[in-house]
């Protein structure tokens, strides 16, 4: 083994390319959505029980400004992880594996995604 290679641990000093960021982001959003089916399906349950357990997720959802935070924070995590995930699959079709076109994709996939954040928020709000 050579000893004289460099090495650095410290996370905070490398700075990642666009497309490693948007890589990583993208398994971000899936943990945050896999987490968030919690609260999903749980309104869900709720709404389906019956109709007083509609109206009540219905008032959470208007009036109360949590709820309405972590709605908008999952439709977040959802467009970008739709719009990352479609990146990945142009990739893995060999459509834009350059350099170039990694760096190009990874630009769209942020403007596209904070298009869709910014119009969930108007949805929601």
């Amino acid at each position: 083994m050579n000893s004289k290679r460099p090495v650095n641990l410290d996370l905070t000093t490398i700075k990642f390319p666009l497309p490693a960021l948007t890589s990583i982001a993208h398994r971000i959003t899936g943990i945050i959505l896999f987490i968030g089916l919690i609260f999903g399906f749980w309104a869900l349950d709720v709404s389906l029980s019956s109709p007083e357990g509609f109206e009540a997720v219905r008032d959470t959802l208007a009036n109360n400004v949590l709820a309405k935070l972590i709605a908008w924070g999952l439709l977040s995590a959802l467009g970008f992880h739709f719009v990352a995930g479609i990146k990945h699959l142009l990739m893995d079709a060999g459509i834009g594996v350059d350099l170039e076109g990694g760096y190009r994709k990874a630009q769209i996939t942020v403007v596209i995604s904070a298009i869709l954040v910014v119009l969930a928020g108007v949805w929601v709000w």
